[in-house]
């Protein structure tokens, strides 16, 4: 049987064969799903650099101005994409370092009602395998950069519930997380990125279920199917 991180490094070794350069990979999937689990155990399969979509987050639009705009506008400026392509991306499929200031959660708000950005530089060497983690790390801004868009695929109930979890000490955090994005993931996964546009779908409920891949382009009909078993 195999494990989601398995199947995504086969999938990247096919490609090898292809692309003369070092190939990108995007982890997505809703909040709860499992990414920083499934890319974890990646990175001991394999030499990754590792481009966590979090640190892009916006520091220009005030967090009170959120809820007032439209699902388009929330999933448009959520993160710096051009910060994403120039600073990571680019440099790391040119196998140059990547070089960018990290979104700071830690320092609370400013006094403009926005987030800031760490002062110290994250450096991240190049490596054969670029792995983009984070909900929307598919998106348009940065599909053209990418070689496999992989979601990761869990039921609603299962992902809230791991959620809950890994923020029990910020139910108020949370509870106004949920009511800003869940309507936002929801019409991403079902209008922007379905899973039909996907090159690897996998489960990753409590129970074994099935994973679809396709190469880029491929009519889904083509597609095969593995067994993956569940990651916590």
């Amino acid at each position: 049987m195999n494990i989601p991180e398995q199947v995504i490094f086969r999938e990247v070794e096919r490609l090898r064969t292809k692309v003369q350069r070092p190939i990108v990979v995007a982890l997505d999937g809703g909040s709860g799903a499992g990414k920083t689990t499934i890319a974890q155990r990646l990175i001991r399969l394999t030499e990754v650099a590792s481009v966590p979509l979090d640190d892009f987050y916006q520091t220009v639009i005030p967090e009170s101005d959120w809820p007032h705009k439209t699902l388009e506008q929330r999933l448009n400026g959520v993160f710096d994409w051009s910060r994403v392509r120039s600073e990571a991306l680019e440099p790391l499929r040119a196998e140059r370092p990547g070089r960018w200031h990290a979104f700071d959660f830690m320092r609370g708000l400013g006094k403009a009602g926005t987030y800031s950005l760490k002062k110290e530089v994250t450096e991240v060497a190049p490596a054969p395998t670029i792995l983009v983690e984070g909900a929307y790390s598919a998106s348009p801004p940065l599909r053209d950069l990418i070689d496999v868009a992989v979601l990761v695929d869990v039921d609603n109930k299962t992902r809230h519930l791991r959620t809950a979890v890994r923020e029990r000490d910020g139910t108020e955090f949370l509870a106004k997380w949920h009511a800003m994005w869940d309507e936002v993931e929801r019409h991403y996964f079902q209008h922007v990125c379905p899973p039909e546009s996907f090159d690897l779908v996998i489960r990753n409920d409590n129970t074994a279920q099935q994973t679809r891949c396709s190469e880029p382009g491929d009519d889904a009909s083509a597609a095969y199917q593995e067994l993956v078993a569940p990651v916590r």
